[in-house]
């Protein structure tokens, strides 16, 4: 059974809204540019790949990128 609680991990208080950082966190986050498009390019681009050794690769460095997403938040 699961029990899905709606809180965050480490407590936020925002005092004043700064929509400048938050529009480069955004595009850092899901842009052309960010770590999160290279990394669906790698993963999308392995598909097409003839060679097993360089799909292989491409799975490596696409997984990399995804876990620079996931950890640049944490700290």
């Amino acid at each position: 059974m699961w029990n899905y609680e709606k809180r965050l991990q480490y407590p936020v208080n925002i005092t004043r809204p700064n929509p400048k950082i938050a529009q480069i966190i955004m595009t850092q986050y899901g842009g052309p540019d960010g770590e999160m498009g290279a990394s669906l390019r790698y993963l999308s681009q392995r598909y097409s790949m003839p060679y097993r050794q360089v799909s292989g690769i491409l799975t490596d460095i696409g997984t990399e990128e995804l876990a620079h997403q996931c950890c640049k938040w944490l700290f």
